[in-house]
């Protein structure tokens, strides 16, 4: 019995040993769960009781430099069903499909998803259509069955208005290509939240937790981008990019040389920023020549798209050409290689050891002996290659550097490439030789038009950029930017000096003289580079990238511009005429509106006059009028009333030459035949114009009195056209010599 009582004591003693220990666990795993862990667990059981709804703030407005919004935010609603509280999913499937025009079978197999608790309908309905909704879940009394929640969409109200620089943004309203992509951390705000607690079958509880997470919207960004000079660039590169029959696109940067802001940069095609996914017309013919719905077609649809996005002037490398030769001579005159007195020899080509010819000037029978300046602006090969050289291999290759030919301009732009070119170690004599005149290395547009404004403003390399300020909700300035200036690279008179000669070229017979503008001083100098690396069908390099690049004023430079078009196929494929002549509209539009004044040299300024209202004036009203005009007319009839005229009221016409014709009455001899000019000078042209009795209107050179060269390319009446005696023909005039 002892024994037996012992050994039940022992148990007992071991039983009551487990159970503290089990207890001891439980206990300390109590203590773990809801002392240590609270916090934690407390969270997990709360996400599990919550549900979380995002309130989505707005994104901030970009602007342009003058407060026009270039890119908002518009509100679009979505509507959704809930399964789940569904009765009737009929009715709610006919009612909805006879609103929306939506098929009613797909409406009615989302209201049977019971086990989804949303299927949305449509993300994109206007006001008209959710009034329309919102008065039939009224009066259907379907609240809970039926929502609408708002929400914005990113919107562009000038559509494909400056689409490379600004970009867009994805389905999830996050940047992804331009400045929308490059601040979209400051424009996309922070995401508000509604968090409600709910039991597991999805309804309230009969206890409240709530709470609201104030959301909060983007910073608004105010651009350095005019619109009006980002309409006037895109204007003259659509027309130099089709007149030339551009097969790889065309691309301009108009810029502050002084500051770096950016005012213009667009590429042809654009592309419409509200519907992105859309190719351009010209890509999406090159599509249309593969099948659809083929894994081809979808390569080539995704490569193109993506092409279209690409911003030419930011991310594409080309050989600048001669538009370097500023770079050169700026170079020679600051290390004192060369000065204005120097002369050279130009025989068509230069043999340089190391290369197995002579590398040709684009003059193959040679300029002969030249001055310095007209070896820039006759883009003489031979001589660049001769300052180069001069100058020695060392210092060329500082300077390549500190004009910034070695780094990215630091645009504020996604995607900027960096330039092609030799290491020092790899820079040979035949490099000295051909960087000399721009060729065997690669830049972008950016990286061109950042260095020669460096020439331009007096030596300071400046950073190109886009952002003048950011604005917080409260409209305090949060950022504002300011000119970023590298050291002095060339001294001021170096500057001018190179400025005045680029000038005289302009205006004289320089290589750039296509980009004249009457009235104004610009500096400008062309390029034409030959693609290497891309042979056509016979194994030749026939592929060519034609550039202009100008400032203005040129004594004190306030716009910088560069317009490139990559393989020009119709006509030439010289800067000088493919680029240059676009340039000059390009100034000629936006330094007026820059607040430039126009200073006219003696023969340079043609006085128009706006033609009035003759007709139902008796003769001798007109007569008076136009002879205080200092205006010149002709009338023909014997009526005393005039019963039509040519020009019609509003034209404009050359008060030095122009012609008003008032007609009294019928005469068969009022209309006139008009006969062909294209091919003569201008003075030949407008004299057999005017014997024919028609007003002249000029286009294109400007200077065409200054220099040898200038021809009509082209007029707007073909020959054998009957026409009205006193009719405006326009003629296109352009220097058509085919030099850089």
């Amino acid at each position: 019995m002892d024994k037996l009582t012992t050994k039940m004591i022992k148990r007992s003693v071991i039983m009551l040993v487990v159970f503290a220990l089990i207890a001891s666990l439980i206990v300390a795993e109590l203590f773990k769960l809801q002392i240590l862990g609270y916090d934690e667990y407390q969270n997990e059981v709360i996400d599990q009781l919550t549900v979380e709804t995002n309130v989505n703030p707005n994104r901030g407005i970009i602007y342009d430099r003058n407060g026009q919004i270039l890119a908002n935010n518009k509100t679009v609603w979505v509507l959704y069903l809930l399964p789940q509280n569904i009765k009737e999913p009929s009715k709610i499937a006919q009612g909805l499909s006879e609103i929306l025009g939506i098929n009613y079978d797909l409406i009615l197999d989302k209201a049977k998803k019971i086990g989804y608790k949303y299927q949305i309908i449509d993300t994109d309905l206007d006001d008209e259509v959710v009034k329309k909704i919102r008065a039939f879940i009224d009066d259907n009394n379907l609240t809970e069955q039926i929502q609408l929640k708002a929400s914005t969409e990113r919107y562009y109200p000038f559509s494909t208005l400056s689409s490379h620089a600004l970009g867009f943004v994805n389905a999830d309203g996050v940047g992804i290509y331009g400045l929308e992509k490059t601040y979209n951390n400051v424009l996309e705000g922070t995401t508000g939240k509604y968090i409600t607690a709910q039991n597991a079958q999805g309804g309230d509880m009969p206890f409240q937790f709530e709470e609201y997470i104030e959301d909060e919207n983007g910073y608004n960004l105010t651009t350095t981008i005019d619109l009006y000079i980002q309409y006037q660039l895109e204007l003259q590169l659509k027309t130099a990019a089709i007149e030339s029959g551009a097969q790889n696109r065309a691309a301009g940067i108009v810029m502050n040389p002084q500051t770096g802001e950016v005012y213009a940069m667009a590429v042809y095609p654009s592309f419409d920023l509200n519907d992105p996914y859309t190719l351009d017309p010209d890509s999406q013919k090159q599509l249309d020549k593969y099948e659809k719905g083929t894994a081809e077609y979808k390569n080539e649809y995704l490569n193109l798209l993506f092409k279209m996005w690409n911003n030419k002037a930011v991310t594409e490398l080309y050989e600048p050409g001669s538009t370097f030769k500023l770079i050169t001579t700026s170079v020679a005159l600051q290390e004192k290689a060369a000065s204005l007195s120097s002369s050279f020899t130009c025989t068509g080509a230069l043999k340089v050891d190391g290369f197995y010819r002579a590398i040709s000037c684009h003059k193959r029978t040679g300029h002969g002996t030249i001055t310095f300046a007209e070896a820039l602006q006759q883009s003489c090969n031979p001589s660049m290659m001769k300052l180069a050289f001069n100058i020695g291999k060392e210092k060329f290759y500082n300077y390549f550097q500190r004009f910034g030919y070695t780094t990215k301009t630091g645009v504020d732009l996604p995607s900027e490439s960096n330039g092609y070119y030799h290491q020092f170690s790899d820079f040979s004599n035949v490099s000295l030789a051909v960087y000399s005149f721009g060729q065997t290395f690669k830049t972008t547009a950016i990286q061109q038009i950042r260095a020669i404004s460096a020439v331009a403003n007096g030596g300071y390399l400046v950073t190109p950029h886009f952002i003048k300020n950011i604005v917080d909700n409260n409209g305090n300035i949060v950022y504002e930017a300011s000119t970023q200036k590298s050291n002095q690279i060339i001294s001021s008179e170096v500057s001018k000096t190179i400025s005045q000669i680029l000038k005289e070229g302009v205006d004289g017979e320089g290589g750039a003289k296509n980009a004249y503008v009457a009235g104004y001083s610009v500096a400008a100098k062309t390029g034409t580079s030959e693609k290497k690396d891309k042979y056509d069908e016979n194994g030749n390099t026939s592929y060519r990238v034609s550039s202009c690049i100008a400032y203005a004023p040129s004594e004190d430079a306030q716009v910088a511009v560069i317009i490139l078009v990559d393989e020009p196929s119709v006509g030439s494929k010289y800067g000088s005429v493919v680029a240059a002549p676009y340039v000059s509209k390009l100034l000629e539009s936006i330094l007026p509106y820059m607040g430039v004044e126009p200073n006219y040299g003696e023969n340079e300024e043609y006085e128009q006059y706006t033609v009035e209202d003759m007709v139902d004036k008796k003769i001798d009203e007109a007569i008076k009028i136009l002879k205080e005009n200092k205006v010149d007319y002709e009338i023909i009839g014997n009526g005393e009333v005039i019963s039509s005229q040519m020009p019609h009221s509003g034209s404009k016409i050359y008060k030095q030459n122009g012609k008003i014709i008032l007609y009294t009455g019928k005469d068969e001899s009022r209309t006139s035949t008009v006969p062909n000019v294209i091919g003569k000078t201008v003075e030949e042209a407008n004299e057999i114009l005017l014997e024919k009795g028609f007003n002249v209107k000029i286009e294109g050179a400007s200077n065409f009195k200054y220099g040898q060269g200038a021809i009509v390319i082209s007029q707007n009446y073909a020959e054998g056209t009957s026409l009205n005696k006193g009719t405006i023909i326009t003629i296109k005039v352009l220097f058509t010599d085919e030099k850089d």
